[in-house]
């Protein structure tokens, strides 16, 4: 396995998590980060292959059940000025 670069960033991250105590060594910091990206990539293939076919065949047998996209762009839109105003 080669030996990786992880930049100051993500050297200065690792070396707070040691600090912290929750971690025997850096490998373990390491291998804890690559079991939540395995983890997340099982999961986003699950809904690329799953969950996003599933969700089409329900739309194709019953088109009522969508929502038309400019409802979904004012959401988007109302939600965005909202949030605006609650940052000023």
């Amino acid at each position: 396995m080669p030996n990786v670069a992880l930049g100051d960033h993500y050297e200065e991250f690792v070396q707070r998590q040691l600090e912290s105590g929750r971690y025997n060594n850096a490998s373990e910091v390491v291998r804890a980060g690559l079991r939540l990206l395995e983890d997340f990539e099982v999961a986003r293939e699950r809904w690329l292959n799953e969950e996003i076919p599933a969700r089409f065949q329900d739309l194709a047998q019953d088109p009522l059940i969508g929502v038309p996209a400019k409802a979904v762009r004012a959401r988007f839109e109302a939600r965005r000025r909202s949030h605006t105003a609650e940052a000023k």
